[in-house]
């Protein structure tokens, strides 16, 4: 995991209906972790991007996709 000690990624923390801190890491599908804390979720995310990662890589897998923060009006 050389090189993956160096990238940086956007994630999304949030609440879920329950109370428990919900993290996402959306330039990786499906790199979802949760916890009881704000830190506790962040830690857990980082943790997950890295097994991600892995296992993208093991596949064969594009390591991330494209994403972008769009401002949408309601």
């Amino acid at each position: 995991m050389g090189l993956i000690r160096s990238m940086k990624f956007m994630t999304t923390l949030g609440r879920d209906e329950d109370g428990v801190w919900v993290a996402e890491c959306p330039s990786i599908p499906g790199c979802v972790s949760q916890g009881k804390t704000q830190q506790e979720a962040l830690q857990n995310i980082q943790e997950a991007i890295g097994l991600c990662l892995e296992v993208r890589a093991e596949r064969g897998l594009p390591l991330t996709v494209e994403t972008r923060q769009v401002e949408v009006s309601v």
